[in-house]
């Protein structure tokens, strides 16, 4: 009988570390969790802990970590606490580990994903930050340490799924003209562009399908989930800005798709829950039950298919521009994008200016090859400084 596969899981204690989780609890007998790291939330790491036994656990926050090694203490528990993220990059190439989730949201998950490439792991990368942000170090390391990269937002997943085995070098080879991303619209696909200047956060939070955090629920809203899984697409498949379409699909029935150029279409469905393709992708190329409930066709009413609205929802349109420009055009929108969600959610800004605000970045800051990844880090930092003072030149 095989070993079970060591996981470190990124981001345990976000919904797709949660979900993550939840497949493993019920597959314990294929999977051991050799360490769990996350941000701050000390009550429900605390919990998987006990739960999971791991080697380790890793908080980003020094004072959670603190927190942690005293609980698990009083209850005598041998799970060795450690904080900061260089801990937790160390984590995820430790010689123990044969499996990486990669589900930090945000550029926080940057450093542990290139360290676990570097090292060769199995990489469920559920972070497209990292691709947007260094989508050409990142492949690089993945080259270089010989990992194997499996894609896990349900969209690549999807697609992924449904390519020809072991694709070759490019679409043209495998006969693919081009990959379509389903988009669900988010809670405001029928709104009009003035009735989004006055959106609450409640109302962007609230998601008609997915279960997620809240900053994916926001760029779920604005369709800039959407964009940043472009310019994911384009790193993942070798797929070039015009090899990519999104078509608006309301239901999330069908994840994503793949046009042939004999005409066929192959298309990947299944009620909308992430255990599916962490399921895919922990067991690949086996399949393993996940606990997802099964679609019943005999139940859906309708599958409905529209265009995107590049207008009320430019976003989208920024993140095919900044694919196009190339170099740190991905990573200034992405840190532009992450200060603007985050200064919405704290209500300092509208829902619609989001979008003006990352423009505003991508505008004013110069177009150059990323160099290195200190070179990257300067320009996320630099970028995240010019949308704060947009955000100040706003509330003042």
């Amino acid at each position: 009988m095989a070993k079970p596969q060591r996981l470190c899981i990124l981001g345990s204690t976000g919904t797709i570390g949660q979900n993550t989780l939840d497949v493993v609890r019920h597959q314990s007998h294929l999977f051991d969790v050799f360490a769990l790291c996350a941000h701050s939330n000390v009550e429900r790491m605390l919990q998987d802990c006990l739960e999971f036994e791991p080697t380790f656990a890793v908080m980003v926050d020094e004072l959670a970590a603190k927190r942690l090694n005293d609980e698990l203490t009083k209850l005598s528990r041998n799970t060795q606490v450690l904080s900061g993220i260089s801990q937790m990059s160390q984590i995820s190439c430790h010689e123990n580990v044969d499996t990486v989730m990669a589900a930090i949201v945000g550029s926080a998950g940057l450093l542990p994903a290139i360290a676990a490439a570097q090292s060769g792991k199995r990489i469920l990368l559920a972070n497209k930050e990292t691709l947007v942000m260094a989508g050409d170090l990142f492949m690089q390391a993945v080259r270089q340490g010989n990992a194997e990269l499996l894609p896990i937002d349900s969209e690549h997943n999807a697609i992924f799924q449904v390519m020809p085995a072991g694709m070759l070098s490019s679409f043209e080879d495998a006969g693919i003209k081009k990959i379509i991303l389903t988009a669900s619209g988010g809670p405001f696909r029928q709104l009009t562009y003035e009735q989004l200047e006055k959106v609450s956060v409640k109302q962007a939070l609230a998601h008609p399908n997915w279960v997620m955090g809240p900053k994916i629920t926001i760029d779920s809203a604005t369709l800039m989930n959407k964009g940043l899984e472009v310019i994911e697409a384009h790193w993942l498949f070798n797929a070039q800005a015009e090899q990519i379409d999104v078509v608006v699909h309301p239901q999330s029935i069908i994840h994503s798709m793949v046009e042939y150029v004999d005409g066929s279409v192959l298309a990947q469905l299944g009620t909308p829950d992430m255990r599916t393709p962490i399921a895919y992708a922990l067991a690949y190329p086996n399949r393993i039950q996940s606990g997802v409930k099964p679609l019943d066709f005999t139940q859906l009413s309708k599958l409905e298919f529209e265009q995107p609205d590049y207008q009320r929802f430019p976003c989208l349109s920024l993140a095919f521009e900044a694919l196009k420009m190339g170099g740190n055009a991905s990573a200034i929108v992405n840190a532009a994008n992450e200060v603007a969600v985050s200064s919405f959610i704290q209500e300092k800004i509208g829902f619609n200016d989001i979008a003006r605000l990352i423009e505003s970045v991508l505008n004013r800051l110069p177009k150059l090859p990323i160099s290195s990844l200190d070179h990257l880090l300067d320009i996320d930092t630099e970028a995240r400084a010019v949308a704060h003072q947009w955000v100040e030149g706003k509330t003042c």
